[in-house]
């Protein structure tokens, strides 16, 4: 039996769209993983993706890992409380076209309900932003959290593209 998958593109041209949300307290912390860790990019995919049927990457190994956490063009952050991790994201950023993308972004399951995807989502956009980008992108679909893609929009991002995936 088949099914449909919604897929939609969202992307933000300038912070002046962006409607920000402030962290939920003073406990939490975003911080870029420098030096870069594959191990945590596969633990994040593994443990948030689960739920949402993040599958394409299952099959690679620690090398491929390891090739994909180590592009230049790579960014990951990883949201704490305290010490403990509670989520992450994932940009891509290209200088030559000013371009970024979110290229997976989440939450652990524990921390649902805390408010914390809007606030890890304006971080991501201010970062972007910072970073250069005159454009920051990310596509979502019917199979994520049922939350993710009004966060999206209401962050001021806007739909720039709709596709219906059969599976």
């Amino acid at each position: 039996m088949s099914e449909k998958i919604l897929r939609k593109y969202l992307e933000i041209k300038s912070l002046k769209d962006f409607k920000e949300i402030n962290k939920p307290s003073e406990k939490y912390s975003i911080n870029l993983v420098d030096p870069k860790d594959f191990q945590l990019n596969k633990f994040f995919y593994k443990n948030i993706g689960k739920k949402y049927h993040w599958v394409d990457r299952l099959i690679w190994t620690d090398l491929n890992w390891s090739d994909y956490v180590s592009d230049k063009k790579l960014f990951t952050y990883i949201l704490k409380d305290k010490e403990e991790m509670a989520g992450y994201f994932e940009l891509i950023f290209n200088h030559e076209t000013k371009e970024s993308e979110i290229a997976y972004f989440g939450i652990l399951e524990e921390y649902f309900g805390k408010r914390l995807g809007g606030y890890l989502l304006s971080e991501a956009i201010k970062i972007s932003f910072s970073k250069g980008a005159a454009r920051l992108w990310v596509h979502t679909c019917s199979l994520d959290n049922k939350n993710a893609l009004n966060n999206y929009l209401s962050r001021g991002m806007k739909i720039f593209k709709s596709e219906t995936l059969i599976r």
